[in-house]
């Protein structure tokens, strides 16, 4: 036989099983907790029981565990002061699509060296997760990859589908299965049916081939997910979150017999990729939803401990502390303001309609 399979795969590793990773890091009772109330707090809020202003807020990506904690212990301690106005979850994103090249994440590369070590990067995930949710704080991330919810998804209370993959139809079939609200942003260039179409599609049931927690190949039957709903991040030429764009985005949603909910992502487009100019964005919508426009839901805020990025450098002991290794993002100090400035303008709108 000539050969015809496999020509260029360098190896082929067997990976952890679901199962066995969740064996070795168990969910513990506070994470199970703040999971299951997280959820049903955010279903409450997208239905319009909860009127709390939702912000999911945190790391673009997160590439060092040590300082993701310190982020979330501050963000814990800041989540008491405002819980009364804004329910917060924290973005812990480990999977990150690339345009061309470039660190596709902690799961992908755990070492940022090119080194690839998918166990490790897994288990640091899960890891990272545990601890954060016992705290108490709910969490966030983008699924890419298929495969990982399964390995994570336990201690996750608000799943992404990101701008380069809303359009596929894999992720919409995996989005009706997830056991969380899913949020799917418009596509990069701006368009938004590919969103509208895609919360229509994860709210039906599916029929798809994955894993189970042996990490066998399996048929995955699901119900489909009634908590989808639209995540406005701009475009290639402008950004949407102005008035007429959450109109535009209420006006198709309706169209489509899907429910008027939207989260505005206050960087990417929108922000033009400049963290100060995030503010301007969230006084915007929070602004818009002030004056009654119910249907946005929330926003979404990159915001690492100290601002802007840095390039992944050769010698890793360059790499600074608390800084993004991927968009540019907040520092600590500009979001806490924020979102303290945020919770007295929540707090004096209704004390002045009471």
């Amino acid at each position: 036989m000539l050969p015809i399979q496999d020509l260029r795969v360098r190896s082929v590793e067997r990976l952890v099983s679901p199962r066995a990773l969740k064996e070795s890091l168990p969910l513990t009772e506070a994470a199970n907790q703040t999971v299951y109330q997280s959820r049903s707090t955010l279903q409450r809020i997208f239905s319009g029981e909860d009127q709390r202003f939702l912000v999911i807020v945190g790391p673009c990506s997160i590439h060092d565990p040590v300082s993701a904690l310190e982020y979330a212990q501050r963000l814990r301690l800041l989540q008491e002061d405002l819980q009364g106005e804004i329910f917060l979850v924290m973005r812990a994103y480990f999977e990150k699509p690339r345009t061309t090249l470039g660190w596709k994440g902690l799961i992908n590369d755990p070492f940022l060296d090119g080194s690839c070590n998918i166990q490790e990067g897994v288990r640091l995930a899960r890891q990272l997760l545990l601890q954060i949710n016992e705290m108490g704080l709910p969490t966030a991330s983008e699924f890419l990859d298929a495969i990982t919810p399964q390995y994570i998804d336990d201690l996750v209370s608000w799943a992404a589908i990101g701008a380069r993959t809303t359009e596929s139809q894999l992720h919409r079939e995996m989005a009706s299965g997830l056991s969380m609200p899913v949020g799917f942003k418009n596509g990069t260039d701006g368009s938004l049916q590919i969103a509208v179409d895609a919360l229509g599609a994860a709210l039906q049931p599916h029929s798809f081939v994955g894993i189970d927690q042996e990490g066998f190949t399996s048929v995955i039957r699901t119900s489909g997910n009634p908590w989808g709903h639209v995540v406005l991040r701009g475009g290639h030429k402008r950004s949407n979150y102005d008035p007429e764009s959450i109109q535009e985005a209420c006006i198709r949603l309706l169209k489509a017999g899907l429910p008027q909910r939207v989260v505005v992502d206050c960087s990417h487009a929108n922000s033009a990729k400049r963290p100060a100019v995030q503010e301007t964005v969230l006084a915007s919508i929070l602004d818009q939803r002030l004056r009654g426009t119910a249907a946005i839901i929330g926003a979404m805020l990159e915001s690492s401990l100290y601002e802007g990025s840095q390039k992944i450098p050769e010698d890793l002991a360059q790499l600074r502390y608390g800084i993004s290794v991927t968009d540019p993002c907040m520092g600590w100090e500009a979001t806490e303001k924020v979102l303290r400035q945020s919770s007295r303008r929540i707090q004096e709108a209704f004390s002045a309609g009471a």
